[in-house]
């Protein structure tokens, strides 16, 4: 056992309890198993120990630029074992709590702002929605009001990262957030709060910089679904029969995978290929976010394969 409030794991023994312990295995993504297109060191090994020895393992990302489907052919592309029933993105929460919590009516749509992942979902859940990947919103320059035709059937706004975000995107989603008479108080729902995600070359603005100017503008705090939100774990026990107490959350972040982990009460493990780093979770400045347990890389528990 380390001194510090976590327990640092470093020897066979530790990832050895690990593996005794706990039997579903729910991992983050980006900065865990990979960061950008690399594959992070080992972690394809390690995820074949994980089912040599009959563990559930799900993935659960709050990257909302790919939907379920897609996912899957970036594992295909990596080598890595995963079918489209362990993938819980934020794209497919939203997607479900519109349908299933909210029960948007049929007549009504959703504004979106957000990448293809994000409509395959929604397409998926029978929810109808404008904005998003339309031609007409990816113009940059000078948005009028007076040039702007609403569609009244808007009902909610949905934004998740969108990497062509623009005046005209913004604008529009505001206007229905806002001043749309045929939905007061109209539903400003986020895909996830994440400030950043890690590309490959480094951080990157995530999907909770792209919200922050309509949240700024708007003057209310919007519904978020991915980590650390309740509402995804929900989604996955609707799917999946586990017991939180036998259950490891692994991720790079502390206040999405970790927070995440512990408000589900489950145990957590942080890895140190993403956000957070060592200085993060030692010293004066340590965050009060404090995991479980700590190892520098997923790869580490390659040794669970050793004979």
């Amino acid at each position: 056992m380390s001194s510090e409030a976590f327990t640092r794991l470093t020897a066979p023994s530790d990832y050895a309890q690990l593996l005794e312990k706990y039997d579903t295995w729910l991992f983050d993504c980006d900065g865990v198993l990979w960061t950008g297109d690399r594959l992070i060191d080992g972690a394809k090994e390690v995820l074949g120990i994980l089912r040599k020895h009959k563990k559930s393992v799900i993935f659960v990302t709050n990257n909302a630029t790919k939907s379920r489907k897609n996912y899957k052919k970036k594992f295909d592309s990596l080598g890595i074992e995963a079918y489209v029933d362990e993938v819980f993105g934020s794209a497919y929460a939203s997607a479900v709590y519109l349908s299933s919590v909210m029960k948007l009516p049929k007549d009504k749509k959703v504004y979106v702002i957000g990448q293809k992942g994000l409509e395959e979902e929604l397409d998926e859940e029978g929810i109808a929605h404008i904005g998003g990947t339309d031609p007409a919103d990816q113009v940059i320059g000078p948005f009028s009001l007076h040039d702007f035709e609403p569609d009244r059937s808007v009902g909610a706004v949905l934004c998740g990262l969108d990497t062509g975000i623009n005046y005209r995107k913004l604008s529009k989603a505001f206007w229905y957030l806002t001043q749309n008479p045929d939905c007061q108080d109209c539903p400003f729902i986020v895909t996830n709060e994440d400030s950043t995600y890690p590309s490959e070359g480094g951080l990157l603005p995530g999907a909770g910089a792209i919200s922050a100017p309509l949240r700024f503008a708007v003057g209310r705090d919007p519904i978020a679904v991915g980590k650390p939100a309740k509402t995804m774990l929900d989604c996955i026990k609707a799917k999946h029969d586990f017991d939180p107490k036998r259950t490891l959350m692994v991720g790079d972040r502390l206040n999405t995978d970790i927070l995440f982990g512990q408000a589900g009460g489950l145990s957590t493990l942080l890895v140190l290929t993403g956000i957070t780093r060592d200085g993060d979770i030692t010293g004066p400045n340590a965050s009060s976010i404090v995991p479980d347990y700590v190892t520098s890389s997923l790869g580490d528990l390659r040794v669970l394969g050793n004979p």
